[in-house]
């Protein structure tokens, strides 16, 4: 039997949660993000869905309810994907705690009021290590746990089949039964590989640095100085700054500093990329050169390699959609938990009533669920 879930789409970003979810044949109904840019891409892409351009902070729960379609027997699924930076610069941006462990709470305010039947968090591997005992972390799984059952882990993205070495933390709750996470798909046995970077953008035609293609959108690339241009034409494929003649080195290198060799790299067309940030098309900021052409990835390259199809479009100026991109939840990883809901909530749809009250955790249970996997 097929569960009919509906999602509403908390720090939803341009929507790599929402597309990932979408494929998985999960409804994205509501999204909230506060970033313009941000929304209006929401919007592009997805035109059905009830967008609220808004900071969390000043959202109130009667603000969701008003948005939500009538659940009649829809399973609601909370997703809560806050950004990993600190909101540095923004109106409400914390003085005292990290901004995405606050957010992390605002999002803990609707799960209260509104108790959702599943709920997903995808977030930086270091949340989880900055409270491990006790903080925003440790707060959110033990409120969460007296309603629902919970699990949690960090995992490596790439055994999910995103081709970068990203390591997040993913949690997952119902009030519908015992859930775990979801089976790895990919990185065991050589039918199933992990995927690399040529998989996903040796088919996107040639581009000169400082230049868009103009039959692919958003493939676009920064300008290169002309120092810089000598530094990337001195490296080799999956090469960095160390394989620099000596007159081209940074004055900060000079002194025999040796840290942050990823910075001015090439990427490998046979490996996995790094984890993707928001400055993933700058040369400077990491290994995110192209891996044989001397430029930076594009715009539309980075968006691959968080497995965003070719069709998605994406609003703003080059560096929002650097943002935009780097602070997606990658498609397919979105989609494979996305299944592995929709496969949970079809277990249970046959007990349910018309009235969709799940059963509930065990009252005092705070003791979350886990499932380990290698990471």
């Amino acid at each position: 039997m097929r569960a009919d879930v509906a999602l509403a789409d908390f720090f939803s970003g341009c929507g790599g949660t929402s597309l990932g979810f979408a494929q998985a044949g999960i409804a994205p109904v509501m999204a909230v993000d506060w970033e313009a840019d941000a929304a209006a891409t929401f919007r592009l892409n997805f035109p059905e869905t009830v967008v609220i351009e808004r900071d969390i902070r000043d959202l109130g729960v009667d603000d969701v309810h008003a948005a939500l379609p009538p659940s009649g027997d829809r399973v609601r699924l909370f997703a809560g994907c806050a950004p990993c930076q600190p909101f540095a610069g923004h109106r409400h941006a914390p003085t005292h705690r990290d901004g995405r462990s606050l957010l992390l709470l605002e999002f803990l305010r609707f799960v209260q009021s509104m108790q959702p039947e599943l709920i997903f968090v995808e977030n930086v591997a270091g949340m989880q290590r900055l409270s491990a005992s006790q903080g925003p972390f440790a707060e959110f799984v033990d409120e969460v746990s007296k309603t629902h059952h919970v699990a949690y882990d960090t995992i490596s993205s790439a055994d999910y089949g995103i081709p970068q070495t990203r390591r997040r933390l993913l949690f997952v709750a119902s009030r519908l039964g015992p859930i775990g996470m979801p089976a790895p798909t990919h990185g065991f046995g050589a039918e199933h590989p992990h995927t690399t970077v040529r998989e996903w953008i040796s088919d996107l035609p040639p581009l000169a640095a400082g230049r868009e293609h103009p039959d692919v959108s958003s493939h676009r690339a920064m300008r290169l100085s002309s120092l810089n241009l000598a530094r990337i034409r001195a490296t080799p494929e999956g090469g960095d700054r160390r394989d620099w003649p000596r007159h081209l080195w940074p004055d900060c290198h000079r002194g025999g500093f040796g840290g942050h060799t990823d910075v001015y790299g090439r990427l490998s067309w046979d490996k996995k990329a790094p984890a993707l940030t928001t400055r993933c098309i700058s040369y400077s900021n990491g290994r995110f050169g192209h891996p044989d052409q001397d430029r930076a990835l594009s715009a539309r390259e980075a968006a691959r390699l968080q497995t965003f199809p070719i069709e998605f479009q994406f609003t703003g100026s080059l560096a929002s959609q650097a943002r935009q991109i780097g602070n997606a939840v990658p498609v397919a990883l979105a989609r494979r938990f996305g299944q592995h809901l929709m496969e949970h909530a079809a277990k249970f749809a046959s007990s349910r009533t018309g009235s969709a009250r799940p059963s509930r955790a065990p009252s005092g249970d705070s003791t979350p669920e886990m499932t380990r996997h290698a990471a």
